[in-house]
């Protein structure tokens, strides 16, 4: 899918844009990771690394039950 946004004039690049759009749809749990990383048009593990610069973590644990899984492992 294509979308074009007719954005006002500000002092950002269109690939920061992508990165930004990709990190919130990230955050708000609306698409996974690998289409984040292809929504920022980089690799997963090259927009992970993106991430943890940004101090966002690209795993959510939050939906994870950490005892059952210690209990798994």
């Amino acid at each position: 899918m294509k979308i074009i946004i007719k954005i006002p004039d500000v002092n950002v690049s269109e690939d920061e844009l992508k990165i930004l759009l990709a990190i919130k749809l990230l955050e708000e749990g609306i698409v996974s990771l690998g289409k984040a990383a292809e929504i920022a048009e980089y690799s997963t593990k090259a927009f992970s690394e993106i991430l943890l610069h940004r101090g966002v973590p690209p795993i959510r644990y939050e939906n994870i039950d950490l005892k059952k899984e210690l209990e798994n492992a």
